[in-house]
Order: C-alpha cells, then structure tokens, then sequence
C-alpha cells in the first residue's frame, strides 16, 4: 500500500473526523438551501412575474434555467469535486450561490432574473455532489454513518416542503425578492463554518485528467433530457421540439457511456453505476422522486386553488410530510439501518408512501384535511424518510475515495432527472384527465357557478387520476428496491474496516455484501 494510502486508513477514524458532527451541521445547512431552492421560488414566481414583466409562455423558464443547469452540470461539479477536493468545491459552491441569489433577488428584468436562476443551478451543481461525498468520507463508522445519513436523508426529502413553508411567509410578510435573498445568510454561514472545521481525509482525490469529451457529451445528453420533460409539459409529448431532445439526448447519453467504456480516466466510472446496490439505489430512487415532485405541484394547486388557503396556510399544510420525513429518517432510519438490510427499510419505506399516496386519491372539492390529508401526507413522509435514509448512504458505500463525488452526484442526477419527469409526466396526465371530465360535464351546466363548479371538479380529478399514477410508481420503486438491491446488514465498523481495500485499489468494493 502507498504511503497516501496508508495514512488515509490510519487518519480516518481519528484526525480528520474530529469535527464531523460540527462539520455535519454545516452540511446539512447548505443542503437546506439548495432543496429548499427548488420550491421556495415557485410561490413566489405569482408575485415575480408580475414584478418583471414576464409573460405566462415565459415563466416556466424561472423554473427551467435552474433545473438545467443543475441537472446537466451535476456529473461535472462531482468530478470537480473529486479533482479540486470536496471542501473546496463546497466552499466555492456556496460562495457562488450567494452570488447568484443575489442577483436574483435584485432581478430588474426577466433576462437578469433567467440568468440568476442558471448562475444558481451551475453553483448548486458545484455544491450538492460536495456536500454529499463529504459526509460520505468524513462518516466511516456504520452506525455514525446512520444518524449522519438519517440527518441529512430527512433534510434531502423534507427540504422541499420547508421551501414551501418559508416561501408563504417571505412572500406573503416580505417580498417575493426575500426567497432569493434568504440563501445570502444560509450560504454564509455554511461556507464560514465548513471552511473553519471540515477536513478532508487524506489520500481521496482524483488527480486525473479531465474527461473533456464526456463532460460535453454528459451535459448536452442531460441538458437535452431534462428540457424535453420541461417543454412536453407545456407543449405536448408529440411537439417536434420535445421529440428531437429526447432523441439527440438518447443519443448524446449512448455516446457518453461508450466514450466512458474507453478513456483512461474516465468522468463516470461505469463501476459507479453498474455495481448492483449502487445501481438499484440509482433507479429506485429517480422513481420516488417522480411520484413525489408531481405531488407537491398538485397539492400546492388544490390546496391554494380549490380550498381556497393562503401562501402561509398551505406551508404549513405540509408540515405533517415534513414531521414523517424526520421521524422516519431521524428514528426508523437510523435505529433499524445497521440492524437490517437496506432493501428492507427501502422498500417498506416505499410501500407505506404509496399507501400515504393511496389516501390522496379520494380528493374531493370539500374533502376533509383531517381526514384525507393528514394521515396521507404523513404516510408519505414516514415512508419516503425510511426510505431516504438508507438510500443516500449505501449510495456511496464502498465506492473509492476518488470516486465518492460522482457517485454522489449520480444520487442528486436522479433527484433531478426523476423531479423534471415527475413535473412533465403527472401533469401532462393530470391535464388530460381534467379536459376529458370538463368536456363530458361541461354541458349540463347553466349558470356560471356550476360552470366553474365543473372546472374545479375536473381539477381535482386530474390531480387524483395523476396520484393514482404515482402511486403504481412507488409500488415499482419498492419492487426495484427489494429486488436490485441485495446488500446485507452493514456491519457497525465496516467502512472503516474497508477503508483500506478501497483507497487505491482499481474496483470498486462493495462492501457491504455478504
């Protein structure tokens, strides 16, 4: 074993985690901000687009310059993150995405706000992959590892809600402008705290030379495929445009995995994501996500549309979802994670979010928030927090020092390819479902407000027919889950023990299988 090798394994359970649990605040800190991001502009858009002048066909590109840009930039920030260090690229991440927010927040015009919003995708590409691949490094005790990775599953799936909450309030109390300006404090903060205590261990970069030809070809195929879901949610699946990004993305991807097979240092090592558990993570988690970032968008709209709720109301209408994530990434998680395989929290985790999903079908006009929603939404909370949990870690268990930035990036690519086909796939469903109930009841109504009683009764069935949907979706995910995945229970100390078979050595070791 080399000499850098070596001090890595003796350094990993001592010196360089001394501060890890201080470091994990910071972490999870910045990993708020940039979950939270992805909702907490979208109640705030309303307020925005009146401001700037944006047209309705516009708007979605408030939305779309972020999803773009950090979808089709993760691979390449997690690359960077592995080449520069990761406490580096966390720390430039966070930097930059002050910056951006800013600019956001000071928007004049939509070309400065479309530019902010992509400026903030590209950092948010940076810092992501860091954030995640650090703890991944710095936590090498399993059952450390559980409460780090329960701490920050619960922070990955309840973010979102939160942005919801915040975003009521900052726009409602504030200024729409408070949604940019709030990241200003977060990215501080996180950025003065990791630089004072994270350290990375030693011996885990990537010094390799950069993949030119891949990060082209990784970036333009998820550019492609990211906007194809974006624009067959406002244009149709058949639109020519939608059509042609799907095929140039197929394309551009098929061309990255070959290019992947054949160059020495490669941007995706295709170890990464053709080892079994990794693999099964990748794919069961992409699809939670579309069942679960439609959801949000449906329940938004009935709550603010059809029950009439303020901004505020309808944050807080979320609370029971985020309260499920913690506790069941926080307690089920973490307590059950080194007793049992992970296949058996994420699949039973999948399960109870699709019977949360189950409950949401039976929307109506004047349903009951104690009696539907409540328990649905923390069904689906409890099991999506049990799930996360265990996803985010053996994502990036027993993967090489070298390699733990884009694998860690991988999990945050399907979080945002799974989140741009949700939004297109459920919506499209839901908007054809609810043209197809208003053009048969349409005709027996003669007053005005049965006319729009019909509108908004054909609303709602659009958003059950789309959760129906999901909910197959998250039945798939649990059965990708418990079949793909085969690791067995993680010992407590066993990625410290395999520290040193996986620094340096040229395959992946998938450590925790039996």
């Amino acid at each position: 074993m080399s000499e850098t090798a070596s001090t890595a394994v003796k350094a990993a359970p001592s010196g360089p985690d001394a501060n890890r649990w201080k470091a994990l605040v910071f972490i999870a800190l910045a990993q708020l901000m940039v979950v939270l991001d992805a909702t907490i502009v979208n109640i705030a858009l309303p307020s925005a687009q009146q401001d700037l002048g944006i047209s309705d066909g516009n708007r979605q590109w408030v939305v779309t310059a972020y999803a773009l840009a950090f979808g089709g930039l993760l691979l390449f920030g997690g690359r960077i993150a592995d080449l520069w260090g990761r406490k580096r690229a966390f720390v430039l991440g966070l930097g930059g995405f002050a910056l951006a927010s800013a600019l956001g927040g000071a928007a004049t015009n939509e070309a400065m706000m479309y530019g902010a919003r992509a400026l903030q995708g590209v950092f948010g590409a940076l810092l992501a992959p860091a954030a995640l691949s650090l703890l991944a490094v710095m936590f090498t005790d399993g059952k450390e590892r559980a409460k780090a990775f329960g701490i920050y599953g619960a922070i990955a799936g309840g973010g979102g809600a939160v942005g919801l909450i915040l975003g009521g309030f900052l726009t409602e109390y504030l200024d729409w402008r408070w949604t940019f300006f709030v990241n200003i404090p977060f990215a501080v903060i996180a950025a003065a705290g990791a630089y004072l205590v994270v350290r990375e261990p030693a011996g885990g970069r990537n010094r390799s030379p950069l993949d030119i030809p891949g990060v082209v070809l990784s970036t333009l195929g998820l550019v492609a495929l990211v906007y194809g879901f974006t624009r067959a949610e406002s244009e149709g699946w058949g639109d020519s445009v939608t059509v042609g990004m799907f095929v140039a993305s197929a394309v551009l991807l098929a061309a990255f995995v070959a290019v992947e097979a054949r160059v020495a240092a490669p941007l995706l090592p295709l170890r990464v994501i053709t080892e079994r558990n990794r693999g099964g993570v990748y794919l069961s988690l992409g699809m939670a996500i579309i069942a679960m970032f439609g959801l949000f968008l449906f329940l938004t709209y009935y709550l603010q549309v059809v029950k009439g709720y303020s901004p505020v109301r309808t944050g807080f209408a979320f609370l029971p979802m985020v309260t499920g994530m913690i506790v069941g990434s926080t307690q089920i998680g973490t307590r059950l994670m080194t007793r049992v395989a992970p296949r058996l929290l994420m699949g039973p985790g999948f399960l109870v979010a699709a019977l949360g999903m189950l409950f949401l079908t039976r929307l109506e006009i004047d349903t009951s928030y104690a009696g539907v929603l409540l328990p649905g939404m923390l069904l689906l909370g409890l099991g999506m927090g049990t799930a996360f949990m265990p996803a985010m870690s053996l994502a990036t268990l027993g993967v090489e020092p070298r390699d733990s930035g884009v694998a860690s990036a991988m999990v945050n690519t399907s979080q945002q390819v799974g989140g741009a086909i949700g939004t297109a796939l459920l919506n499209t469903i839901a908007a054809s479902a609810t043209t197809a109930y208003v053009a048969d009841h349409i005709g027996g109504a003669t007053s005005r407000s049965q006319q729009q009683l019909v509108q908004l009764q054909g609303q709602v069935q659009g958003y059950t027919s789309a959760i129906w949907f999901a909910v197959g979706i998250l039945v798939a995910a649990a059965a990708v889950a418990l079949t793909l995945i085969n690791a067995g229970r993680p010992g407590g100390t066993a990625v410290a023990a395999s520290s040193e078979r996986t620094v340096g050595e040229e395959q992946a070791v998938p450590v925790v299988m039996h």
